[in-house]
């Protein structure tokens, strides 16, 4: 059923998924998640930017092991993605019911 609806290589993803700690080591799956497969791109979710960056680092070694499990050549990219904070509001600091220098100075 799998073969005939083209579904073989979804479910083997999702299968390596699934067994995720066990194809990276608990150390490094306790600190990453892997999002999506798509066109042979694979998008990890990292806990903080130290971890982001250790899984650049290792990337090609990744891409090795999801392709042992998967098949040669059904992986051919880590993308990492950290944790996203919203963006920083520009300017100067304000303080809520502030009328500028003036309530500083007198």
């Amino acid at each position: 059923m799998l073969a005939d609806r083209g579904w073989e290589r979804p479910a083997a993803v999702g299968a390596v998924f699934g067994r995720w700690p066990e194809i990276v080591g608990p150390d490094l799956a306790a600190h990453t998640k892997p999002e999506s497969f798509d066109d042979g791109e694979v998008l990890i979710l990292a806990d903080s930017t130290a971890w982001a960056t250790q899984v650049r680092l290792l990337a090609r070694t990744l891409v090795r092991r999801l392709n042992e499990e998967l098949g040669d050549g059904t992986v051919t990219k880590v993308k990492v993605r950290g944790p996203q904070n919203a963006p920083r509001p520009s300017g100067g600091l304000r303080v809520t019911g502030s009328r500028g220098p003036g309530d500083t100075y007198g």
